[in-house]
């Protein structure tokens, strides 16, 4: 898989645990939620760990472990799919995640800017096309938003539709 952070593409250290394999000596792993709850209590080596958020899990479950992980993927199945994004949100914002987000699965050459404007800072492309675009340095961008997010948005009561302060 092609991972693109920052302004291109970097090697994946990152590999995903198989079902029934053993948590290794060294490397950086990542695990299901499943997995993560079964070794939870365990003595945990010390080694990177990631962790593999699927649409509809409840991040409630995995918050008081944030700390313990270097990596989130959160997981979009379909491009249609935009949990992930509200996921990603709640990670950043309720939950002070401040380690690696990175969005994995369906990622369109479209989506990037807004999975960035939600938090995501790595990004696992399948996309072929993307890819072909990305290599070739170009990158969506967009200069003002109106929604609220991370980067810039209009100035407050520039427009009638706009965001306001609450009072």
């Amino acid at each position: 898989m092609a991972i693109f952070k920052g302004d291109g593409f970097v090697p994946d250290d990152w590999r995903n645990l198989a079902q029934a394999e053993d948590l290794p000596l060294e490397g950086k792993v990542v695990l299901t939620l499943p997995q993560w709850q079964a070794i939870r209590a365990q003595a945990i080596r010390n080694i990177p760990l990631g962790l593999l958020i699927e649409p509809g899990q409840d991040l409630q479950v995995i918050a008081p472990d944030l700390s313990r992980f270097a990596l989130i993927a959160v997981a979009f199945p379909k491009f249609t799919d935009g949990r992930g994004y509200s996921q990603a949100r709640q990670l950043r914002g309720t939950y002070g995640f401040t380690g690696e987000l990175r969005a994995t699965g369906e990622v369109l050459f479209d989506q990037l800017q807004f999975l960035a404007r939600c938090g995501f800072d790595s990004f696992e492309i399948k996309d072929a096309a993307t890819i072909r675009l990305l290599a070739a340095g170009r990158r969506p961008r967009f200069g003002i938003f109106y929604q609220p997010g991370l980067g810039p948005e209009i100035p407050e009561q520039t427009r009638p539709w706009a965001r306001r302060a609450l009072s």
